[in-house]
């Protein structure tokens, strides 16, 4: 393959002098993007599943057909007075399931078994890396959060759920990292 010559390697600097020059566009459905536009960098970044939450109507039942049918790694039966639950979790190497009973008849879980009788799942838990930042960023944006501040959760972390209607009928739950 031959050298370039001066001629193209000068035309060459040009092009790479107005493609930087230029700003690009995305079209996007609601907007376009220019890359000159600073997109501001979020506070708060999402991380890995903690866990799916599983609403059932027979806690020790529940926790038999994890450990002794499926053999899996399963807590004790932890009450949470102040979320009005009990919880189990079931380890699963990448993430845990949570066996969820009422504890008491205000429980949000009572009302949620009341309507499917069987049991079902219940939320997501995700991990965020600062939940201060992702509580006031998500306000900013007009998300519904269930609570007007963190509360601690079942593995002693900071905690917020948010609206299910805001998040296409999943209930998500923000746990601190």
């Amino acid at each position: 393959m031959a050298a370039p010559t001066g001629r193209a390697v000068a035309g060459a600097a040009r092009l790479l002098a107005r493609l930087q020059a230029t700003s690009f566009s995305i079209r996007t459905s609601s907007a376009t993007i220019s890359s000159a536009e600073k997109v501001p960098r979020s506070l708060w970044k999402l991380g890995r599943l903690n866990h799916v939450a599983i609403a059932v109507p027979d806690l020790e039942k529940a926790r038999s057909l994890y450990k002794d049918v499926l053999g899996a790694q399963v807590s004790e039966t932890v009450p949470l007075p102040e979320h009005g639950v009990y919880t189990v979790f079931v380890e699963l190497g990448n993430t845990k399931l949570e066996l969820l009973h009422p504890l008491g008849e205000r429980s949000p879980i009572a009302g949620f078994l009341q309507k499917n009788k069987a049991g079902g799942m219940h939320h997501v838990c995700i991990e965020v890396d600062d939940i201060t930042a992702a509580v006031a960023e998500l306000k900013k944006r007009k998300i519904r959060i269930l609570s007007e501040e963190p509360k601690i959760g079942a593995h002693g972390k900071p905690v917020i759920f948010l609206h299910p209607k805001d998040f296409h009928g999943v209930l998500v739950e923000l746990e601190q990292a």
